[in-house]
């Protein structure tokens, strides 16, 4: 069975007091986690889930609430977890150049350290499927702002298909490119809308039967869209989910 446990669920800024953006994706024998921002560390403690667990991490964009958890669960393999599997990391053009400077600038560099794992890199690219694993990731174009080098996922495993939207103001081509997934972990940090780089509840609300997906999560929330209790037919993400597909 695959499973899609929830870690991470907020905003930037932890709305609701919740951990920002991570998802466990559970299938073929294996993990992997889409998105892993600054709190994961502490999301997978409280949630029960052994750091050794995760085979691989597949990164959405450069912002700090979807990779700055990285070098802290490598730190955490090397120096807690006695880590000897290897770990794949996958991302945007310049995974392996961005994450090695995320980790020198947190004092955690990684040249000259000795790991005791192997350690990969993958760069993900616009359709071109990338297998890591039992899980075929795919990459795909958001809009969002192009320093971050935005793209949404596709990962399948199972037969099933998880689609993530990282995140992303509206596009037209957006219900297409999920079109036919099991779960779409949709991004809606906004209750009305504003910032064009997030999409919004209000633009969402009259969309709801274009994504022709077997269920649909609304995540990465902002304060007003948390606190609402009428999303119009949507469910809901929050920390700790677990959805079973």
């Amino acid at each position: 069975m695959t499973e899609v446990l929830c870690v991470g669920t907020s905003d930037a800024f932890g709305a609701g007091g919740r951990r920002q953006s991570a998802y466990l994706v559970r299938a073929a024998g294996s993990s992997l986690l889409l998105d892993c921002g600054a709190t994961t560390a502490t999301g997978l403690a409280s949630l029960g889930v052994d750091r050794n667990e995760v085979d691989a991490i597949a990164v959405s964009h450069y912002h700090g609430d979807h990779f700055g958890g990285i070098p802290a669960l490598l730190l955490a393999a090397v120096y807690n977890d006695d880590r000897r599997r290897p770990l794949a990391v996958a991302g945007p053009v310049g995974v392996e150049e961005r994450v090695r400077a995320a980790a020198a600038a947190l004092g955690h560099g990684l040249d000259g350290r000795e790991i005791g794992f192997e350690l990969r890199f993958h760069e993900l690219r616009a359709e071109a499927p990338l297998r890591l694993g039992g899980f075929e990731l795919e990459a795909f174009p958001t809009y969002h702002a192009p320093e971050s080098c935005p793209h949404g996922l596709l990962c399948r495993a199972d037969g099933r298909t998880i689609a993530f939207s990282g995140d992303t103001g509206w596009f037209d081509e957006l219900p297409e490119r999920v079109a036919g997934a099991d779960l779409f972990l949709c991004e809606c940090t906004l209750d009305r809308k504003g910032y064009p780089y997030h999409l919004s509840l209000e633009e969402l609300a009259p969309r709801r039967h274009a994504f022709r997906c077997g269920r649909t999560l609304l995540t990465h929330l902002g304060p007003e869209v948390r606190a609402r209790r009428d999303h119009f037919g949507y469910e809901v993400a929050d920390d700790g989910l677990l959805v079973k597909l």
